[in-house]
Order: structure tokens, then sequence, then C-alpha cells
């Protein structure tokens, strides 16, 4: 709040002089008296500092001046006096010992208190008998000391709990702002403000509902913030997965499958095999050297020990003695030069077996090696053929 400018009060009104003509308004104007002022500075001091109430224009022909409590002159709220002449300070009924007179009228404050705040008067006693007044204003607010927080509910469960957060300070008059996440607060038809911003509700929490949380208190000459509060929602389980992706094995391969799901606190884990409970709980499943007996389903569970609430993921597994075929057809079609050209063409079908463990190098080696047999044969065919045909055509012995 701004200071306020002091209000001017007289007696009586006397006049500087007649106007003789209308005439001579119009060349000469009537000096005007600066008006006697009074400002805080400052305007809203902290608890335990310093006020001065500086005082201007004070008339020249003062014989004193009085500070009252309140917004008028009453002798029984006087803080204190000062005659000019003599240069003594005369005490009052209001007078504390913290407050000092000076001869210009100003009045100093120390270590105010909340109980200063309010209106000072100021009386200028003049020689003419025509006393003038001004009054002033000023604010004492505390400083402000370190607020908390206080959680209705610090654990709360995912989509079912309502959490309140009151903002706790023993200071009154103060502002209050909210901080998530090192951010204002935001716009959010979950979260609602009491009136004075006091109280923050979470409706509905959610996992992303933890924060941190912190409040902030104002008042015009301080500001202060709570320490983070952090809640520690419970969520989950989600659907778990089951890694790795691969469902195809061998005999004598070993068996190794994960389940993970989200969940706070974490998520307790458990198997079945074609709908056989394992004695063992555990998150990660390992059978070594499996065999075709070991195919089936493979189901993961899990548990939040807290909400009882569990979810569930079930995956194929098949393991096969013939492995998993992979077949390829390779042709080759060969022309002969005769006349008329005779051809001759052979396919093979390849089967790779994933069991045999070949690399794609070898596998590519081998269909290149039967191509060329292939190739062989096929030349061989055409080369016959056409010896036969020549010799049938050629001349009688």
């Amino acid at each position: 709040m701004g200071h306020l400018s002091a209000r001017l009060h007289r007696v009586c009104v006397p006049w500087q002089g007649l106007l003789l003509t209308a005439s001579l308004l119009t060349f000469w104007n009537l000096p005007t008296s600066a008006q006697l002022t009074t400002e805080s500075m400052p305007s809203n001091a902290a608890e335990g500092k310093e006020v001065l109430l500086l005082t201007y224009n004070v008339p020249q022909n003062t014989n004193g001046f009085n500070w009252y409590k309140g917004e008028r002159v009453d002798s029984t709220v006087r803080i204190i006096g000062y005659v000019i002449a003599s240069q003594l300070t005369t005490p009052g009924p209001a007078y504390s010992g913290r407050e000092v007179i000076y001869s210009n009228a100003s009045l100093l404050i120390r270590n105010v208190t909340l109980n200063d705040t309010g209106f000072y008067t100021l009386q200028v006693i003049k020689a003419d008998l025509v006393n003038e007044e001004a009054t002033v204003q000023f604010h004492v607010y505390p400083e402000l000391s370190k607020p908390y927080i206080n959680s209705s509910n610090s654990n709360p469960v995912e989509d079912e709990d309502v959490v309140a957060l009151t903002c706790e300070t023993e200071a009154q008059n103060t502002n209050y702002l909210w901080w998530v996440n090192n951010q204002s607060l935001p716009v959010s038809s979950r979260l609602l403000l009491s009136n004075d911003n006091r109280t923050l509700t979470l409706l509905n929490v959610t996992r992303n509902d933890t924060g941190p949380y912190e409040c902030e208190i104002q008042n015009p000459v301080s500001v202060n913030r709570s320490d983070p509060v952090t809640l520690n929602v419970t969520y989950g389980p989600d659907t778990p997965t089951i890694s790795p992706s691969k469902t195809s094995y061998y005999p004598g391969a070993n068996l190794s499958l994960f389940c993970d799901a989200a969940s706070n606190p974490p998520a307790e884990y458990s198997w079945l095999i074609n709908g056989t409970s394992l004695q063992k709980n555990t998150q990660e499943l390992f059978i070594s050297n499996i065999t075709v007996d070991d195919s089936g389903s493979y189901a993961c569970v899990a548990l939040n020990p807290v909400t009882g609430r569990n979810r569930t993921t079930v995956k194929t597994i098949i393991v096969s003695r013939m492995g998993f075929h992979h077949v390829a057809w390779a042709g080759l079609e060969l022309l002969s030069s005769s006349n008329p050209p005779t051809s001759a063409s052979q396919s093979i079908k390849i089967t790779n077996m994933e069991s045999s463990g070949l690399s794609g190098g070898a596998i590519a080696g081998i269909v290149i090696g039967v191509l060329a047999g292939v190739a062989l044969i096929a030349g061989l065919v055409v080369y016959f053929q056409h010896s036969r045909k020549t010799g049938s055509s050629g001349p009688l012995q």
C-alpha cells in the first residue's frame, strides 16, 4: 500500500488581503502556502524494523508540535511533543520509549511491532494559534517463518483416493501460492484450491501426481517457501510383458523368460506352466536343456502386494525335434547350339533345417555346389543327345 498524503486541518482561514478590482486579479495572484505533509518511510514495514514519519512543509511561525496515535488530536493518545524555543520533548500517555521526535517535526519509531500498525496524526502549533494537522498511515507485517505442508494421505491409491494438502503457518493475512515439480500450479479439473488458496485438493490421484509439492506464503515485506512434499502413489500392476518375443525352440536349448510390469510398490511375480504353479516366485524363469515336454503355455502373474490387484500374461512356447524347415527352389536351364536347339532343365528343392546350425554362408555354398552339379549333368545330357543325332545322320560304311 502506498503512503497516504497528509490531511490539512485549519481552525480558521484568515484573508490575505482585499481584492480591489477584477482587472487587478488578471495581473496578480495571491501566494499559496505549501501544504503540511507527512510520509511514512516505508509504508509497509517488517516487524522489528524502523519507520520514519517524515514531515514536509512545516510553517515558519511554528512554536512546537505533537504526535498522536490515531486519526485525530486526542490528549489520551498523545505520543510525544516538542517545543522549539526550549528544544524540550514532552512524552505523552502513548509514548513507548521507542519514539524519537526531531526538530523538523519528523517522528522515528524503532523496533516496530504489529500493534504499531495504523494512523498517526501530527499537530503543528503555530504562533498565530492557527494549528495545522496532517495524518499518515503505515502497516507492520511479520517476517514470515517457513511454512510446512500437511497431507491428508501420503500414500494414496491411484484412481481411488483424494488428497488434501494444507499449507500450515502461524502468520495471518498472508497470500498462498502452490508449486508442483518446481512450476506454478497447472490448470486441471482434478486440482482444486480453497477460497484462500491455503488448501490444495487432488481428485482421483494418478501415478503422475507424486510431486514434489511446495507452498509459498507472502506478505508485503516477506516471502518464504515450505520444504517439498512427495506423494507415494500406489498403482498397478499394469499388464505384464514377457521377453524375449521368441516362441520356438529346439531340444537342448536353454529357456529364459523375463516378466515385467509397472507397479508401485514393485510387483511380486509367479509363473504357471500349462496351468501348474511353480513353487518358486521369481521375475525370471529359467529352464536349462529343454525338451519337447517343455512345450506349452507359460503364464506370468504380477501381483501388487498393497492393493491385491493382479494381472496375467500368457506366452506359448513350442519345442520341436524336427526343427522348422525353410524351403528354397533352385532351377537351371541349358540351351545347346544344335539345330534345332536342344535344351535341358533341372530344378532342385533345398531344405534348410534350423537345427543344423549352418550359417547363411554355408547354406549359400551348398546351393551353389548343387547348382553346379545340376549344370554338369544337364550338359552331359545335351552332349549325348547331340552325339546321337550326329551319329545317326552320318554316311553308311
